[in-house]
């Protein structure tokens, strides 16, 4: 069963791969994300709120290798924008902003369908 969906930016084949049949390692790993995403996401906000650049860029930085992991691409190349706006000398914060609450929505919609996942693969076991 594939778990690709384009326009939520989602493919979970990496994960499945390397979890070499290992239904536990997945629902561990999903785990872990479902765990630290929404605290980093939690952290951008408050930062940009805050106009903490180094916080925002730190916390993006942290974010990007587990949308890679997860094959969220487009959430990654965009979470890349962010962490390199917040890097700038004076960043546009309306912009950052912008780019952000993009990014978050892509990720937020795939919380829950991960979650979804994580659920079909317990029930499985």
């Amino acid at each position: 069963m594939s778990h690709i969906s384009p326009d939520q930016d989602l493919d979970l084949s990496f994960l499945t791969e390397i979890a070499d049949g290992s239904d536990e390692f997945i629902i561990e790993s999903i785990d872990m994300f479902l765990q630290q995403t929404p605290e980093l996401l939690q952290t951008i906000t408050e930062s940009i709120a805050a106009k903490d650049w180094g916080g925002t860029a730190t916390a993006a930085h942290k974010l990007k290798p587990n949308l890679g992991f997860f094959g969220m691409p487009i959430s990654q190349a965009i979470m890349q924008e962010v962490e390199s706006m917040a890097k700038g000398d004076v960043p546009d914060a309306a912009e950052l902003s912008s780019k952000f609450d993009e990014v978050h929505q892509i990720i937020s919609t795939n919380l829950i369908s991960l979650t979804k996942i994580k659920e079909e693969k317990e029930a499985e076991l």
